[in-house]
């Protein structure tokens, strides 16, 4: 499967003279992408997994010299990733802090060697390590669940990704028939999700929706929390990580449109779950929207740390947990989760495009889903599950701000309202707003 994070890979050859750490959630597609990179592009290549490696592990766990290390590594491999046109991939590193502690080492004095770094949970090792993190000696990427756009790539329909590109941009509306069939890939999309195994599923039963075997996602929700056990500090925690994780779809739907700790367990108390949040965001299993008391620049700024949204790293994983099934979404029969899994969808969307995540709330008055920090200044964006276009909130914020203009994303077709300066962007065409924040 094409991933967009290649085109980064081969900017990291070209020009990149650290070490590549690549982190993002397990099952998300990172070990498949660096090793088709890898034999793709470079002539020698060796890949090393530490989790079967033990040797490896209590080399680097020795008391020697880094320099002795590296040496020792390249005769136990039998490899010299300074050779010309090679490059030497370490998974699951994790396992070795001492190694990861070592690439400050590498960058320094082997500084011809091309190594990529990744593994499971490595955010989390990251955060827990008792040895300082080589801080600006490693490059760093993050991997995120397929977006619509790497999608449509997977199903073989990379000719719409231009053509909705260039109706985003001429704010003009896409023929209606095709508009109905994008509309159909964004409800299977929802189904499916971004993690590729269950994408690589759906494929192989002819992209038969009905036929994708949910124990699929059903066992990387359980994985994720079989992870934690290894990374916790007791058994307390644990049980935390998950109560919470299991709590995130009732935390979505909340009348009250904020995380809130109760919703975990009668008398939870955020002294009690701040780590808990913190391990479930770095391990790329959530993504926190923090309120913006003022929207303008810079946002972060301005934000409220005590009022927040937490949404799934992944849509698909978000209407397993909730057990919601295909013909519902299909059909187009939901109704209370509709706009939670719509508003998610975007939240997944605006993560894999490097978008940050903020909103802005006025009490109980008016609410706006997400804000974009644009050249023209603070975007408002509205996410509607349906083509609803009563927005009292979008009114009440243009009115008090008067942006340059505001973003309506609903399953509408695009196009722009002059007199009130709302452009309209159907739910497929989502991936195209990283190009709002670049411009």
């Amino acid at each position: 499967m094409k991933r967009k994070i290649y085109q980064d890979l081969l900017n990291w050859k070209e020009k990149g003279k650290k070490p590549l750490l690549v982190l993002g959630a397990r099952q998300a597609g990172k070990t498949y992408i660096i090793n088709e990179f890898c034999k793709r592009e470079f002539r020698n290549y060796r890949r090393i997994n530490l989790l079967n490696e033990p040797s490896v592990v209590r080399l680097y766990d020795s008391n020697q010299s880094s320099k002795n290390k590296y040496m020792q590594l390249k005769m136990l491999l039998g490899f010299d990733p300074e050779q010309e046109d090679s490059i030497l991939f370490v998974d699951e590193a994790q396992e070795s802090e001492s190694f990861i502690v070592d690439l400050k080492y590498l960058n320094e004095e082997v500084s011809a060697a091309k190594i990529i770094v990744a593994g499971s949970l490595l955010g989390i090792k990251l955060k827990q390590m008792h040895k300082p993190f080589p801080v600006g000696k490693i490059d760093l990427l993050n991997l995120y669940p397929m977006d619509f756009e790497e999608y449509l790539m997977a199903i073989g329909r990379e000719d719409l990704i231009g053509l909705i590109r260039e109706h985003y941009e001429r704010n003009e509306k896409m023929p209606e028939v095709i508009h109905e069939m994008l509309l159909d890939h964004y409800r299977r999309y929802l189904i499916c999700g971004g993690m590729p195994e269950n994408l690589q599923n759906y494929l192989d039963n002819g992209q038969d929706i009905t036929k994708i075997d949910p124990a699929i996602l059903n066992n990387i929700n359980e994985a994720y929390m079989n992870d934690m056990n290894r990374y916790v500090r007791n058994f307390e925690e644990s049980i935390r990580i998950r109560n919470t994780y299991n709590s995130l779809p009732s935390q979505l739907i909340n009348s009250s449109h904020k995380f809130q700790y109760a919703k975990i367990e009668e008398g939870a108390r955020r002294k009690q779950y701040e780590s808990v949040l913190n391990w479930l965001n770095t391990s790329s299993l959530t993504y926190i929207t923090y309120a913006v008391k003022n929207p303008q620049k810079p946002l972060a700024g301005f934000i409220d740390d005590f009022l927040f949204k937490v949404f799934m790293s992944d849509v698909g994983l978000l209407n397993r947990l909730i057990n919601v099934q295909a013909s519902d979404i299909m059909s187009d029969s939901l109704m209370m989760y509709k706009g939670v899994i719509s508003e998610n969808y975007v939240a997944q969307q605006f993560t894999a495009g490097r978008i940050p995540l903020f909103y802005w709330r006025n009490d109980n008055i008016a609410e706006i889903d997400f804000l974009l920090e644009t050249a023209q200044g603070v975007v408002p964006v509205e996410v509607k599950a349906a083509e609803n276009k009563k927005a009292k909130s979008l009114r009440f914020y243009c009115e008090r701000y008067d942006p340059a203009y505001a973003i309506r994303i609903t399953s509408r077709n695009f196009g722009y309202d002059e007199t009130n300066r709302i452009k309209s962007v159907p739910l497929y065409a989502v991936f195209c707003l990283s190009q709002a924040i670049t411009d």
